[in-house]
This record gives structure tokens, sequence and C-alpha cells, in this order.
């Protein structure tokens, strides 16, 4: 599923997304929903959940799902992301794991933006700031 916002995506809606595709994660085993929402240049925004498995190595994280969904339909110039978390009601703020870090070195600058949407705002930071010596970066 993508979505195509008819205004300019910002923060909120990119924030607001992510927040929405925690509904559909898969997570039997932590029960931590994640949802990531992938801006592409062209305005398109891709979502990902994470995808646990009982073979913990094979478990897929949002922020990969929502890249390779992007990328599958076409799409390699990325110009942010964000990422929202919760355990239950309760929102929690984490950055992307290092596997997410390296995916994303793949197809995106060092000034990408990488928005952690919390309960009570968003942090930003770049992919720069959060893989300073990333193979490709």
């Amino acid at each position: 599923m993508w979505y195509t916002i008819s205004m300019k995506p910002n923060t909120q809606s990119l924030c607001t997304a992510a927040r929405e595709a925690t509904n559909y994660a898969y997570v039997p085993y932590s029960g931590f929903h994640v949802g990531a929402a992938l801006l592409c240049d062209d305005d398109t925004i891709f979502i990902g959940c994470n995808v646990e498995n009982a073979s913990y190595s094979v478990t897929c994280c949002a922020e990969r799902v929502a890249i390779y969904k992007a990328v599958s339909a076409g799409k390699r110039d990325f110009v942010a992301i964000a990422i929202a978390a919760r355990k239950g009601e309760q929102w929690l703020a984490f950055t992307p794991c290092g596997v997410c870090r390296q995916t994303l070195a793949e197809f995106c600058g060092a000034d990408t933006h990488i928005y952690v949407c919390r309960a009570d705002g968003v942090d930003e930071y770049t992919l720069g700031e959060l893989l300073p010596s990333g193979f490709g970066v």
C-alpha cells in the first residue's frame, strides 16, 4: 500500500502514516508494533510495518518493509522516513536499527531526514548522524 498526498507531505503527515502502519504489524512474540512511512522524491509515501517470525533472524523491520515496497514499485529516490513505535497503547521513541540504517544508505544520502515520532513530538536526525561510517555513506 502506498499513499499519495495531494499537498506537499510534512513531518506530521509522515508521522500520521507511520502511526497508522503500526496497526498492521505482525508481532506475536514481542508485542512491539513499529510503523514506517517512507517519502519518495515525487511525494509518494510507502508505509511498512514490522513482521516477526519464530525464527527471529527472519523478522523484518518496518523501515525495510517500506523501502522494499517502494523499490519493488520502481522507486529509488527517497527524501525522508518517519518511524513510530508502540507497545500496547504506549508510544515509544526509537531510531532505526543498524541494518535499517545501512539499507537506507543504499538508496539515500547522508542528508536524508529520519523522523522519530514520539507521543509528544518528533525527533529529527539525518542518516549521516545515525550512520556516520556506513558503507557507501
